[in-house]
């Protein structure tokens, strides 16, 4: 299974928490479009003996460009690679551009998969994040796309200053009110040089408290769990056949390519990624030359990758495949310091796989940095 992500570097407005890459001018959008479609042709070659099972438009904001826009770039995969016979084609999209008519356009295009980004249903988290979408948008959008798209995952941020257990409950419960299959959910994270970031530090917004998220996040944990959603990876639950065959391929270490500025790819032994620039990647690619970076990984570098990913996920790190994979070096290793998560009822061991336990999954990429091979010589 082989993937590919097309990353739309546009937004109408900043989200104040975000530092992901994309501009909120408009103006080099159709130059964009096209050198999408020029960096599809140039790597065709990499996925020449694979299939492509999964196309995603993440971003930004990618339900910007037109569905004109979104299908021309769909169909240049489909003329430069094999595809499989029903992809997962995942359109990520803010209430504020899913109209009743657009949904229903979309319907009929290939997209067969919505994420749609809703973060949260009362307005005032919305005006505090500055999301371009209101309450009413997020309601409305959600009732329109439930009526055409049968497989739908909204984006939902716990530990938003002021948000109490209560509101979260709320927040949680209107979700399900609308039959969605799939949920992806994050505490507020404050990244350096965001909005939010400034806002803090000159005392406008209140700091994200730990203790909130934590316990937000059991709450979450416990009330999907009880409406038969699978906690299948750290952030993402799913229900049975509605798990994300995008985002399970990159925790499952498989191939994808990243496709416009920013973007991340991996072929199992190598990762590249494309400069975070749209001017220089325009010319890079009209130039006929893909502006990426590349590094080999390292023997560690690919096991603290599994430790990470798997961790994450239900199908936690299998301790035989360290062994096979790795070498005794690292299995030893990891034994070693995983003693202490095991001790502490954190991490448990059954069927030889290295799993967290309810008490420690919020904790998880704490303990896998813990865990991580930082010293061996390669």
């Amino acid at each position: 299974m082989s993937g590919i992500y097309i990353h739309i570097p546009f937004c109408k407005q900043a989200c104040h928490y975000c530092d992901f890459h994309f501009s909120t001018s408009m103006k080099k959008k159709d130059d964009m479009v096209l050198a999408l479609a020029k960096e599809i042709v140039m790597r065709k070659n990499e996925f020449k003996d694979d299939v492509v099972e999964t196309i995603y438009f993440g971003g930004g904001t990618p339900s910007v460009l037109t569905n004109e826009e979104i299908n021309f770039l769909i169909s240049e995969v489909y003329k430069n690679y094999r595809v499989a016979e029903n992809p997962e084609i995942t359109l990520e999209a803010n209430p504020d551009d899913l109209s009743t008519e657009r949904i229903f356009e979309l319907s009929k295009s290939p997209i067969n998969r919505l994420s749609i980004g809703i973060q949260s249903f009362y307005e005032e988290d919305l005006k505090m994040m500055n999301r371009a979408h209101n309450s009413a948008e997020a309601i409305n959008c959600l009732t329109e796309a439930t009526k055409y798209f049968d497989n739908i995952s909204l984006d939902l941020i716990y530990g938003i200053p002021g948000l109490t257990d209560e509101m979260w409950r709320k927040n949680i419960e209107t979700a399900l009110s609308f039959g969605i299959p799939h949920i992806s959910s994050y505490a507020l994270t404050v990244e350096p040089k965001t909005a939010l970031r400034k806002l803090i530090d000159t005392g406008k917004i209140a700091e994200p408290q730990d203790e909130v998220a934590s316990n937000h996040f059991m709450i979450l944990v416990e009330t999907l769990q009880k409406n038969d959603f699978i906690h299948y990876e750290l952030s993402n639950f799913g229900k049975e056949n509605y798990f994300s065959k995008n985002n399970s391929a990159y925790w499952l270490g498989k191939k994808y390519i990243g496709i416009g500025p920013s973007a991340h790819s991996y072929d199992g032994t190598k990762r590249g990624w494309n400069i975070a620039n749209n001017s220089l990647y325009l010319k890079s690619i009209q130039d006929n030359i893909l502006p990426m970076e590349t590094e080999i990984l390292t023997i560690s570098d690919r096991y603290n990758e599994y430790i990470m990913t798997g961790l994450r996920t239900i199908w936690g790190v299998s301790l035989k495949r360290i062994e096979t994979e790795f070498g005794l070096e690292y299995l030893n290793y990891l034994k070693k310091q995983s003693q202490k998560f095991l001790d502490d009822e954190l991490l448990s061991i059954e069927n030889n796989i290295l799993k967290p336990t309810a008490k420690g999954k919020f904790l998880t990429d704490g303990i896998a940095s813990d865990l991580f091979y930082l010293n061996l010589e390669e």
